[in-house]
């Protein structure tokens, strides 16, 4: 049997797996148990009562985190013309077109958004296979297609996260760094879990919010009792 490192155990101790906590009390136990050299990500882990091989279970959308992320975002722009001028100015760390396109196609993924003017899409689409499967694909629904590149990038740089369902109905999310305060943590959790609920599609039926769970990067994972959160 494989030893359990003594860091797991100190971690884990007076722990009970089955315990239901509130959000503030998820989050103070995981600020008061990280005891790693690093900042840790906080993450929030939605098990959802829908199917998402059906198009009316979808469950995905775009939501500005109120204290940020704590992350750098890199973001590259799709534009030409003013629109490259404009997206440099709001701070995107790439700017191109088809020679954006041919360093993608190259390997090239210095990136973590892509933003893109509708007049780009043309060229954006032939990296539907390359973009497509890392959930970098530029959608007008999620406001990385626009005219607006400029609001778009600062939208990007300042805390602004995707959500997006799984094929097994649970949704994975950073909602911050450790060294965030207690209040912010909580912020941006209930912050996230209300646009999750109001992004309830039509085809979901019965119980939506299955399961809510917390954790850290090295830290434990703390049930949330949905029912306090919900209401």
């Amino acid at each position: 049997m494989a030893k359990v490192a003594k860091r797991i155990k100190a971690m884990n101790e007076g722990l009970n797996k089955e315990t239901l906590y509130s959000v503030a009390g998820a989050v103070k136990i995981l600020r008061e148990r990280s005891k790693v050299k690093f900042d840790e990500t906080v993450e929030v882990t939605m098990n959802l009562g829908v199917d998402p091989r059906h198009a009316d279970q979808m469950v995905r959308g775009v939501i500005s985190l109120p204290n940020g992320t704590g992350k750098a975002v890199r973001v590259a722009v799709f534009a030409r013309g003013d629109k490259a001028e404009a997206a440099t100015k709001a701070g995107a760390d790439i700017v191109g077109a088809e020679d954006l396109m041919e360093k993608i196609q190259g390997g090239m993924f210095d990136f973590d958004r892509v933003i893109a003017t509708p007049d780009m899409m043309a060229v954006v689409g032939r990296l539907g296979k390359v973009l497509g499967p890392k959930g970098l694909m530029p959608n007008p629904k999620l406001g990385t297609v626009t005219m607006d590149v400029a609001a778009a990038v600062e939208a990007a740089k300042g805390g602004q996260v995707e959500y997006r369902v799984e094929k097994t109905g649970i949704i994975h999310c950073g909602v911050g760094k450790i060294s965030f305060s207690q209040a912010n943590i909580e912020e941006n959790v209930m912050t996230l879990i209300k646009a999750v609920q109001k992004a309830r599609p039509s085809g979901a039926k019965g119980v939506y919010v299955k399961s809510i769970a917390m954790s850290s990067t090295m830290g434990p994972g703390l049930k949330i009792n949905v029912s306090s959160v919900i209401s």
